[in-house]
């Protein structure tokens, strides 16, 4: 691993800072952060009480779940992280090879896609919305294995009409954006 490894209780700490910045860091990449093993991340984490990201992200996203009127829950693709009706929100999908093409390992659209439309339908305050218009434009191809994380925002609101923009990132680089024209009735 990395030559300049810090004391435990300085790691510690710092991991501690980052999983509260981001709680949906992986141990994966924690370990490239820190220059250490996954057992020595996964030691910390047990010692200073923090759980693993599944854990995280349902205890979250159960919260969230909550919220949503448009849809139901479980038709939410990803796990809703944060959630304000009539404004915006975040979900978090973790892709696999079940989601992508077998020969290249690039996540099929409509993985992409249906994680966009749901939250956008999902940050709609109405019982029932539905997509009348999509505009949308994938960036980067994503590779299964990378973990999406999409953010909708309510930028207008017309009558019964609500325009929402969805931006889907991989490590904070922009993958898909969808303008969303969404009908309550």
């Amino acid at each position: 691993m990395g030559s300049k490894r810090l004391p435990k209780k300085k790691r510690q700490d710092e991991l501690r800072e980052k999983l509260k910045k981001d709680p949906f860091l992986t141990d994966e990449e924690l370990t490239e952060i820190f220059s250490v093993s996954i057992q020595t991340i996964r030691l910390d984490r047990l010692e200073l009480g923090i759980p693993e990201l599944r854990e995280r992200i349902k205890n979250v996203a159960e919260f969230n779940y909550s919220k949503v009127r448009s849809i139901g829950g479980t038709e939410i693709v990803g796990e809703l992280v944060d959630l304000n009706l009539d404004n915006n929100g975040i979900s978090i999908l973790e892709t696999n090879s079940d989601m992508a093409f077998q020969k290249t390992n690039v996540v099929r659209g409509h993985n992409i896609f249906a994680q966009a439309e749901s939250l956008a339908m999902a940050v709609i305050d109405e019982e029932v919305a539905l997509t009348g218009v999509a505009n949308i434009k994938y960036k980067k191809p994503v590779k299964a294995g990378e973990k999406l994380i999409a953010k909708a925002q309510l930028v207008r609101k017309r009558g019964n009409k609500y325009f929402v923009h969805v931006f889907t990132y991989v490590r904070q680089e922009q993958v898909f954006r969808g303008k969303f024209i969404l009908v309550s009735i």
